[in-house]
């Protein structure tokens, strides 16, 4: 199985024709068998890798171009794992009755998207996080891809200026999406 999703991806198609972003959109809607079978083998790889992993190239280019990626210097693109659930708040100290305890059924304030974009900016400290987009779960985690950029890169002076990021600066910006929510 090629490493590369989209290797040899318009060979296998039906229609046979060149491959474009609207038919790579519709694979991943309508989660064709090719796809589907690809994404189970991958995710085996998946497991076995660190929580943030960077990529040299999207997963799903379609999505990554719409939200802003381009394969150009300064541009980072990171998978990270992230566990299903909610979360579990630490044990009071003190003694409490169980039902004041407030240790499980703990809904989090921020989505687990945004936790996966917390801890790719946490990672890459002087990367700012421009979106991400939601691969692939299965019963323990799910899996998002996140594109990071360096806006003081010499190959994305112009371009930042005229991008709206989703964080303004790499390490408080996350923080205040958590706040705005």
């Amino acid at each position: 199985m090629p490493s590369n999703p989209y290797q040899g991806f318009a060979s296998r198609c039906d229609s046979g024709k060149d491959l474009s972003y609207s038919h790579l959109a519709n694979q991943w809607r309508e989660r064709t068998p090719e796809l589907k079978e690809w994404l189970r083998l991958s995710v085996v790889g998946w497991r076995k890798e660190p929580v943030v992993k960077r990529i040299p190239y999207p997963t799903r280019l379609d999505r990554a171009r719409r939200l802003g990626y381009k394969a150009k210097q300064g541009i980072v693109l990171v998978r990270v794992r992230v566990r299903r659930g909610g979360a579990k708040k630490p044990r009071p100290v003190s003694g409490r009755r169980q039902k004041a305890m407030g240790v499980s059924k703990f809904t989090r304030s921020i989505s687990l998207q945004r936790i996966a974009e917390k801890r790719a900016n946490r990672k890459y400290v002087n990367l700012t996080v421009l979106h991400s987009y939601y691969l692939y779960s299965d019963g323990i985690h799910h899996w998002y891809e996140v594109i990071l950029a360096d806006t003081s890169h010499p190959a994305l002076t112009e371009w930042s200026k005229e991008r709206n990021h989703r964080a303004l600066s790499p390490r408080v910006a996350v923080e205040k999406i958590a706040e705005i929510r």
